[in-house]
């Protein structure tokens, strides 16, 4: 009898906790608007920001176009359509042009943000994937095909470099401060760290369990660098310098995106499991799930603004339900 009024307790004492985390949550995130993209009926992946129109731009895979998504407006006003899975997109406010990089064929596009003309291209193997923009450079990072990560001059539009890797590149981070770059190769079950000057990898963070690193985020101040496991669901905080595991956490399943908040000092995780999750640091060590946000299944893409003070959700057409652009504001 004790043993089951034992089970009991726990499982009440789980159930409270969750509904804590859900009320936290409500106080955590606000839903600002949802912005309908009545032409997006596939799969939806990375997103990105231009901070002074306030304008996003959401890469529609599986319908081969990028839309453009004014985000004060709450309307979509223009698409680049013709385009073979584009996967990662990048503003460059310093030449006011997109970057946009095709899964299907390797291409990476130039647009000019405001005619959505074609500017430029330089062609990579296949599989063009994540994108990072260094403004301080002027330079963009795009993992690529079966082990590439390749540096692009955002003036020139030229190859300038490359990094090799063991396997497909999923979400990567960089510090030109201490001159590296961290990267997931989950085909490879490892986190890679790279050198910016020698161009290649100086150590290798090997995994059994968990597996299936794809979404990353990096904390510049203290140096650690925070990845998102889908098998299973975990989120996993290393220090950046030695690969030494500081925290591990269960979170929301099928993550894709996830960010590190430095101000509020909080991971957002966005999952296709129909969830954001929020952990606060709360000492030097120790992070706490302080909401568990719902939102709909499948909506895996995010990105979070702190400049503007949102979080944006992409959410796939299931059902009835279109394709919407879920705009929440941070609190």
């Amino acid at each position: 009898m004790n043993h089951y009024r034992l089970i009991l307790l726990f499982v009440t004492l789980g159930c409270f906790d969750r509904c804590q985390a859900q009320e936290s949550g409500k106080q955590l995130l606000t839903l600002q608007k949802e912005i309908t993209l009545p032409n997006v009926k596939g799969r939806i992946d990375h997103i990105d920001v231009n901070l002074k129109d306030q304008v996003a731009y959401v890469s529609a895979l599986g319908d081969n176009m990028l839309e453009v998504v004014d985000l004060k407006s709450g309307k979509v006003t223009g698409s680049i359509t013709g385009l073979d899975e584009p996967q990662g997109v990048a503003y460059i406010e310093k030449h006011m042009e997109l970057l946009v990089a095709n899964g299907g064929t390797g291409e990476c596009g130039f647009y000019n943000s405001l005619t959505l003309k074609k500017t430029g291209s330089i062609k990579l193997a296949d599989d063009a994937d994540d994108v990072r923009y260094d403004a301080a450079e002027d330079k963009i990072y795009v993992g690529y095909g079966s082990g590439g990560i390749a540096i692009i001059s955002a003036a020139s539009h030229k190859l300038i470099g490359n990094i090799t890797v063991p396997a497909h590149p999923e979400s990567f981070q960089l510090d030109t401060k201490t001159n590296k770059l961290w990267v997931n190769l989950p085909g490879s079950g490892m986190i890679g760290v790279a050198d910016l000057t020698q161009l290649k990898l100086i150590a290798k963070w090997s995994k059994l369990l968990p597996r299936a690193n794809f979404p990353m985020a990096y904390d510049e101040m203290q140096h650690r660098i925070i990845v998102g496991y889908r098998v299973p669901a975990k989120v996993v905080i290393y220090d950046s310098e030695t690969g030494k595991e500081i925290f591990t956490a269960p979170m929301v399943g099928d993550a894709d995106d996830l960010y590190w908040d430095v101000k509020n000092k909080s991971v957002y995780i966005s999952g296709g499991g129909g969830a954001v999750d929020i952990f606060k640091q709360t000492n030097a060590t120790t992070y706490k799930q302080i909401a568990h946000i719902k939102t709909r299944d499948g909506a895996r893409t995010s990105l979070l603004v702190p400049e503007l003070g949102l979080f944006l959700i992409a959410a796939r057409a299931s059902g009835d339900q279109k394709a919407t652009l879920l705009v929440y504001q941070t609190n």
